[in-house]
């Protein structure tokens, strides 16, 4: 989760009941969580305003996305949210838009950042171009054009001994 006051991610969860009805999670790093602390100032309008925006944007979300159904597996975005499990590999792609900001706010990311797999070495740029080349090289020899093999694997070579 993102911090409510910054983009900082968010370390300390707060949870306010302002009556018996009204209760108010507030997301912070840090810093924020320190100040929003200390202050006794502190405007609670404010932050009051900004959690029904979000809360006003993610209900927004959740009516556009109740209308998006996968054809693969007949899943909707709701069912996502209260599983908290994807139906198939087509979700992904379905529900594209709305899995963003759920995956930034859980991951911090929203591209994969991991470690890779020991056998590509120091240099992944070149074991990535050379993976690359080797597909080429199979739709070419399908293809039935060993000029063009020939080259592609002379490529290969020389980006073995590198």
């Amino acid at each position: 989760m993102k911090c409510h006051k910054c983009s900082k991610v968010a370390t300390m969860h707060i949870t306010e009941i302002v009556s018996k009805d009204n209760v108010q999670e507030c997301h912070f790093c840090e810093e924020c969580a320190q100040k929003y602390l200390q202050e006794e100032s502190f405007d609670k309008e404010v932050l009051e305003v900004n959690l029904e925006l979000s809360s006003a944007k993610i209900t927004e979300n959740l009516a556009s996305s109740t209308a998006v159904v996968c054809e693969s597996c007949a899943m909707q975005f709701t069912d996502f949210r209260n599983s908290g499990r994807l139906g198939c590999p087509h979700d992904y792609t379905v529900f594209h838009d709305e899995l963003l900001p759920y995956l930034e706010n859980i991951h911090g990311e929203t591209k994969h950042c991991g470690k890779f797999p020991t056998r590509y070495g120091a240099n992944k740029d070149i074991q990535k171009e050379i993976d690359l080349l080797r597909k080429q090289l199979q739709v070419v020899i399908e293809k039935e054009k060993y000029e063009e093999a020939a080259s592609i694997r002379d490529k290969i070579r020389f980006l073995d001994n590198q």
